[in-house]
C-alpha cells in the first residue's frame, strides 16, 4: 500500500478512505477474543501512525525551511476518525456484551468458568477477563461486572 499512500495521482481524501475501509477491518479481524498488553496496543497506534504519515507527507516548516514528520497529535486533527485501539475496546466490549446474553451455551460457559488443574510456573499471562475489566474502567464502570452491565445495553 506504500505506493497508493505515496501516489500524486489520488487524492487526499482517497487516501484517507484506505485505512477506514480496508486496512482497519484487516488490522482488527477477530479483535473481540484477543488479550493484549500495553505493548501490543502501542503497537497498533504506531503502526496507525505510520500509515497517517505517509498518506499526508512531510510538513516544511515556514521558518527554518526544512522538512519534517507529523506530529501524532497533528495527525489526530487531520484524521478526525476514532483510533484503532479505541475501535478494539469497543469491539471487545459489543462481544462480551454479546456473549454474556446467550446463557445456556458453549460461549457463555467459557465465559464464566473457571479452569481445573494447577497453573504454570511464573508470571500469569494476561487474561481476556482482565482486558474487559480495563475497558470497564476506562469508559467509567469500574466497579460492575460485564454480565451485570450486559442486561442494561444503553450502559
Amino acid at each position: 500500500m506504500q505506493n497508493v499512500f505515496c501516489s500524486s495521482l489520488l487524492s487526499k481524501n482517497i487516501k484517507i478512505e484506505i485505512p477506514r475501509t480496508i486496512i482497519l477491518h484487516i488490522v482488527l479481524y477477530g479483535c473481540e477474543t484477543w488479550s493484549i498488553t500495553l505493548r501490543e496496543e502501542r503497537r497498533l497506534a504506531v503502526f496507525e501512525d505510520r500509515v497517517l504519515r505517509r498518506i499526508f507527507g512531510p510538513k516544511r516548516e515556514e521558518v527554518i525551511g526544512e522538512w519534517r514528520e507529523l506530529h501524532t497529535e497533528e495527525l489526530n486533527e487531520l484524521f478526525c476518525s476514532p483510533n484503532t485501539v479505541r475501535v478494539m475496546k469497543s469491539r471487545r466490549m459489543k462481544w462480551t456484551e454479546h456473549v454474556a446474553r446467550m446463557e445456556m451455551r458453549g460461549v457463555y460457559r467459557v465465559l464464566v468458568g473457571k479452569p481445573k488443574g494447577t497453573r504454570p510456573l511464573g508470571r500469569p499471562r494476561r487474561r481476556w477477563e482482565n482486558n474487559i475489566k480495563t475497558d470497564l474502567q476506562e469508559v467509567g464502570c469500574g466497579g460492575m461486572d460485564c454480565i451485570e452491565l450486559s442486561q442494561y445495553s444503553d450502559r
